[in-house]
């Protein structure tokens, strides 16, 4: 059974309640491909309007969670509660958290475990800066990102890793076709290595950093590549090719 293409779209913090209605209706519209499993994470405020407005087959996603079920923790939000209201997803690791928030990896996989003990799904996003590449850190610096969270839980069923480049989000970088494969075999190689074989064969991995319809089709046609997260072009029309790429 080969691994199920999934294309997650990652609004960040853009959209207005009209802007965010018209993609979701949008969605509804658009012929999917009917084997790519779809996930969007709007901001925050929007989680709810999108579940109730988007067709079931589309998951949503949050793009935070936090590593408490509850309590004094203002303007967090847990595992508990997204999944009272039908999100079924939540973003972790991002490295606009990493950076601009200071978040470690340690936090991270706490926050990874405790939304898979809430029973979401999770997005763990991993990736190197423009320095650590040309230092040839690139490898070990996603696999002590991912360590963390091995340290932490056993069960990889439901977290879908993604390779995310920092040079490459938002910048129209993008890493070549072969640089993506190499990080995505080397991360399957870690986690046989260091999970199981099981895990590495069943678990997927997509890439994200300046995503579009011009560069997917190409970018799919990769063994270890099995997905796609998408940030900016998440909110155009051209998002459907996207989810479209295999097709």
């Amino acid at each position: 059974m080969g691994r199920q293409f999934f294309v997650g779209g990652n609004f960040k913090m853009n959209g207005t309640i009209k802007s965010v209605t018209d993609i979701v209706h949008h969605l509804n519209s658009a012929p999917l491909d009917p084997k790519t499993e779809v996930v969007i994470a709007p901001p925050g405020l929007f989680l709810l309007l999108v579940r109730e407005h988007l067709k079931n087959e589309i998951e949503v996603c949050s793009q935070n969670v936090f590593d408490k079920p509850n309590g004094a923790f203002t303007g967090e939000i847990s595992a508990e509660q997204l999944s009272d209201s039908k999100i079924g997803w939540a973003l972790c690791g991002h490295s606009e958290r990493r950076v601009i928030l200071g978040e470690k990896d340690d936090f991270v996989a706490s926050k990874t475990k405790a939304a898979l003990d809430g029973g979401l799904g999770v997005i763990l996003c991993c990736g190197e800066t423009l320095e650590q590449r040309e230092s040839n850190k690139t490898i070990e610096v996603v696999t002590t990102q991912l360590k963390a969270v091995a340290e932490k839980t056993k069960d990889w069923s439901k977290i879908v890793i993604a390779y995310e480049p920092v040079w490459a989000i938002g910048t129209g970088k993008v890493a070549t076709t072969q640089q993506a494969q190499e990080v995505h075999s080397a991360i399957r190689k870690w986690l046989a290595e260091t999970v199981s074989k099981e895990v590495a064969e069943a678990t997927r991995i997509i890439y994200g950093g300046s995503v579009s319809e011009k560069n997917c089709k190409e970018l799919a046609k990769e063994g270890d590549i099995d997905g796609f997260l998408v940030g900016g072009a998440s909110l155009k029309p051209a998002f459907v090719d996207i989810i479209n790429a295999k097709q």
